[in-house]
């Protein structure tokens, strides 16, 4: 997901266009009510807008200026209230509001930030006991002046004080399915519905409404059990303006049938959808987070065009013992990867969920030149209906994503989804789930919305106008809202016990609340193997920190981004390893800025973006640092010598603008070079290097660049096919881009993905010019030798971090006695070169093309030798490095990263 131009990292713009591609929500002034409020009515006179915000039963929170003679709230059941002529119109029934003098009090300012400076109205006592009935239809908040003439009308935001009418109970209140002494019940929270109904099996049921919660439930025979259904809620929806009876699934739907059409009633403890050996599932033993090592993994381009596979694109592939895809991951597991982190699995919106109804490109894909424009055009006329899409377009959170099933119809799904996470536990695997709860494809009335159709307005966060906020790409989820909030926990409480899901990664989780997160964290927590069958205090958290958008600098609550997440143990992505690696940053209009990994300074490729020697060499030091930090774990206050001979604390170190370090242990910043989102590391470095770099060279320069996230503190991430050097033809933003640019090629016969055209135009044209000759080029093209390689050197860095505890310290305090950087700062710190000390251990990256002398006086007499690993290792050019004793002296070979152990 995006971040903000200069924070934003693993960005999935993807969404931006998929929000694009969309039916738009419809708009008031789309709606045939919209001339209720003529076109030449003030902004005062608005009724499309809600700029009142009601925060609890006794408190109007206004934006006004100016004073009135009075201020009421005017609710209508049945929708009519308008304003017309300057005045308002329709039957209505009036609250009265009180001016509350000092405005909110301190508890209100602190709950609600954004609203300090708003006036603060009280409702009148007297009407207090008519507070329910007038949430459930439409309201509008007005004030006149002494003589009655209406000065403002608006709408309200009604989040609040349902939370403050409702939350207490309806948090406590289980929804959904539930089944109990062969009964079979249904429960969905709708607290402004003026009616619901369950549409069952094709017949409506009536549901009760409890007014202590506003949950409605019916309850039925077993033999509910499988049915489909839907809710009937009748509710006043703002987006339209109007009383609507909508038909909606369940937003605690455990199981679909095909493109999500209706919910079904099913029980996830029915022993006919637990595969064979669920119940003793023997999972590989729990890494914690600090040690993890991470792959990224996409379901479909995992074995879409894995020609050993049974099951292409489907869960059921990692059930393929045989396949070349789990032959790798088995090879990775025994090195010492320890969790697959897999792309979004939930039911999303955009793709076909049957294989018969999914486009293909119709085109001869592999008869056009290796930089046409021909194979990108052709794969986007398909794109919108074909079966590809990262997936971070929700529709229901909790039920897995059907066009990864053999059959979407029915619990397929969920059988075949725990047989992948089988698969993976039996490979020594565990398993990680993307999870997005920060947004929903759709609101309002929209075919894709489910949550706002059945609160409208209360699940999404709204901006001071009431419009729905779209910061990450589409309906910003309101997760500080108690039932949102509620839904986040509920749901990846159901992903741990009844999938067995190992970890969650949280997409744009600085959108999210701080003590949200931290909820999931001691709901997890709680689970135990006796009770749920899994140990919840096992299961990892990690997600992405960034902070931008409506919640920014914690405008609205505490987030849970980079620097708010320090301590908690639920780790934050770090971006600044990643730039200082690869140079620049992912928005640069030449990709072909430099950094440490990619020549800045020692093999420069002529790019004026990159400035001069000087310039050069001053970024690639102060690179250095950075990337220092970010061997550290991106610890805040460790302390040690930059390369300016400054003594600093990690926090001391500038990324542009920002902190460098931010983590108060090891653990709580996940290291990576690449990940899904942006160029993969093959594709920036084919940007980046000189063009006539050699294959064998780009090879050796890929193993440096992951080396620094696999031998830094704390958890390391790799997207899958980084060590096969992967490549996916250049394309920056491959959400939507297919298989064609997606798909992973185990044998390397099948070559990288490299040269498979010009990467699509709506993210990539304006770098055609950059990428058209490279594409063109044959000597950016690996062969065998390069890719089978690349992928067992990373192996043995993998084998080598795994084995030895000193790169999974547990204290910060030990990371500061036991790492440093002897050479930082001084006359003998080389440009492209760092030098780590790591308890018995010294670590040589050498990102420049020639070998390098690194002069280490405090460990001169020491005797080391090249770790075993490396020694006996894949890689031959490490096999030369050395070290003279008598004066501390390692020599590395060029693009080579060695490490050294004490003897």
């Amino acid at each position: 997901m995006t971040g903000s131009p200069r924070r934003r990292t693993l960005a999935t713009t993807a969404l931006a266009l998929l929000a694009a591609l969309a039916p738009l929500t419809p708009s008031a002034a789309a709606s045939p009510r919209a001339p209720a409020t003529t076109a030449e009515a003030p902004d005062e006179l608005d009724l499309t807008k809600s700029r009142a915000q009601w925060i609890d039963r006794s408190t109007l929170a206004w934006d006004l200026q100016g004073g009135a003679a009075t201020h009421e709230l005017v609710y209508s059941l049945d929708g009519r209230l308008a304003v017309r002529d300057g005045r308002l119109s329709g039957e209505g029934r009036r609250i009265r509001l009180l001016p509350a003098p000092g405005g909110l009090t301190d508890a209100q300012r602190k709950k609600y930030p954004h609203l300090k400076e708003y006036e603060a109205f009280t409702v009148d006592p007297r009407d207090r006991e008519g507070i329910r009935r007038a949430l459930t239809g439409q309201l509008v908040a007005v004030r006149h002046d002494a003589d009655g003439k209406l000065l403002t009308a608006t709408g309200v935001q009604t989040h609040g004080v349902l939370d403050d009418l409702y939350g207490a109970t309806a948090t406590k209140t289980t929804l959904g399915p539930r089944f109990h002494h062969g009964r079979t019940s249904l429960a969905v929270w709708a607290p402004t519905a003026q009616s619901a109904a369950l549409e069952l099996d094709g017949r409506r049921v009536p549901m009760r409404r409890d007014d202590a919660s506003g949950v409605w439930s019916a309850t039925g025979p077993g033999d509910w059990a499988g049915k489909p259904y839907r809710y009937v809620v009748k509710v006043w929806a703002p987006s339209v303006r109007e009383v609507v009876t909508n038909k909606v699934t369940d937003p605690y739907s455990t199981a679909l049938t095909a493109d999500s059409g209706r919910s079904l009633a099913v029980d996830l403890s029915d022993p006919r959808l637990a595969p064979k050996g669920w119940d003793r599932l023997r999972k590989p033993r729990a890494t914690p987070l600090r040690a993890a090592q991470i792959q990224e993994l996409h379901i479909r381009d995992f074995s879409v065009e894995d020609h050993t596979a049974r099951h292409p694109g489907q869960y059921l592939a990692f059930t393929d013992t045989a396949s070349d895809g789990m032959k790798h991951l088995r090879e990775l597991a025994r090195a010492g990867t320890s969790y697959v982190h897999l792309l979004p699995a939930f039911d999303m919106s955009s793709v076909p969920e049957r294989a018969a109804e999914q486009e293909r490109p119709a085109c001869d894909l592999r008869a056009a030149a290796p930089d046409s424009e021909e194979q990108q055009a052709c794969v986007a006329r398909s794109a919108a209906k074909d079966a590809y899409n990262w997936g971070y377009d929700p529709l229901h959170y909790t039920v897995p994503e059907g066009s990864y099933a053999s059959d979407p119809e029915g619990p397929r799904r969920t059988v075949e989804f725990r047989r992948m996470v089988q698969g993976l536990n039996g490979a020594g695997l565990r398993t990680v789930m993307d999870v997005v709860y920060n947004h929903t494809v759709a609101s309002g009335q929209d075919d894709r919305s489910v949550l706002d159709k059945i609160v409208p307005g209360y699940y999404h966060r709204l901006l001071a106008d009431g419009t729905v906020a779209s910061s990450t790409c589409c309906a910003n989820t309101a997760t500080e809202n108690a039932m949102m909030g509620k839904l986040v926990v509920d749901s990846l409480v159901t992903w741990a016990k009844e999938y067995k899901v190992d970890g969650f990664r949280f997409d744009l989780m600085g959108h999210q609340p701080k003590a949200n997160v931290l909820a999931v964290r001691a709901a997890l927590d709680a689970l135990t193997p006796d009770k749920d069958g899994v140990d919840g205090k096992k299961i990892i958290l990690y997600g992405e920190g960034w902070n931008f958008g409506e919640v920014a600098d914690d405008a609205r609550f505490v987030q849970a981004t980079q620097k708010n997440m320090a301590g908690t143990g639920i780790a934050t992505f770090s971006d600044r390893a990643r730039d200082a690696v690869r140079g620049g940053s992912p928005f640069d209009g030449d990709p072909g800025i430099q950094g440490f990994a990619s020549g800045l300074y020692t093999d420069p490729n002529g790019s004026q973006a990159n400035g001069t020697p000087a310039e050069q060499k001053a970024r690639l030091l102060h690179y250095q640092d950075l990337l220092k930090v970010g061997l550290t774990g991106n610890l805040a206050a460790y302390t040690f010598t930059d390369s300016a001979g400054r003594e600093v604390k990690g926090a001391q170190v500038d990324y542009n603008g920002a902190p460098a370090g931010y983590a108060a242990a090891p653990g709580d910043a996940v290291s990576y070079a690449d990940a899904h989102d942006n160029e993969s590391l093959y594709d920036a470095l084919a940007f980046k290097l000189p063009r006539d770099t050699t294959p064998a060279e780009r090879a050796r320069m890929q193993v440096l660049a992951m080396a620094t996230a696999t031998l830094s503190q704390g958890p390391s991430l790799s997207q899958a096919g980084s060590d096969l050097l992967r490549s996916k033809s250049l394309d920056r933003n491959s959400f939507d881009s297919g298989d064609w640019f997606n798909a992973i090629h185990w044998s390397c016969r099948d070559g990288n993905g490299f040269g498979r055209g010009l990467p699509p135009a709506a993210d990539n044209k304006d770098k055609w010019p950059f990428a058209r000759p490279l594409l063109g080029s044959t000597t950016l093209t690996p062969g065998c030798r390069q890719i089978t390689g690349t992928s067992a050197a990373y192996r043995d860095l993998v084998r080598l971090r795994a084995g030895e505890p000193d790169f999974s310290l547990k204290t910060a305090g030990q990371v500061q006695s036991r790492l440093s950087f002897p050479l930082s700062g001084t006359a003998a710190e080389t440009p492209g070169v760092v030098t780590m000390v790591l308890g018995d251990l010294v670590v040589v990256f050498n990102a420049t093309p020639d070998a390098r002398t690194q002069r280490v006086a405090a460990v001169k007499g020491t005797p080391y030798h090249l770790h075993p690993v490396q020694a006996k290792g894949a890689d031959a050019v490490v096999k030369a490095a050395s070290y003279q004793r008598d004066t501390g002296t390692f020599e590395v070979p060029g693009r080579t990263v060695a490490v050294f152990e004490r003897r």
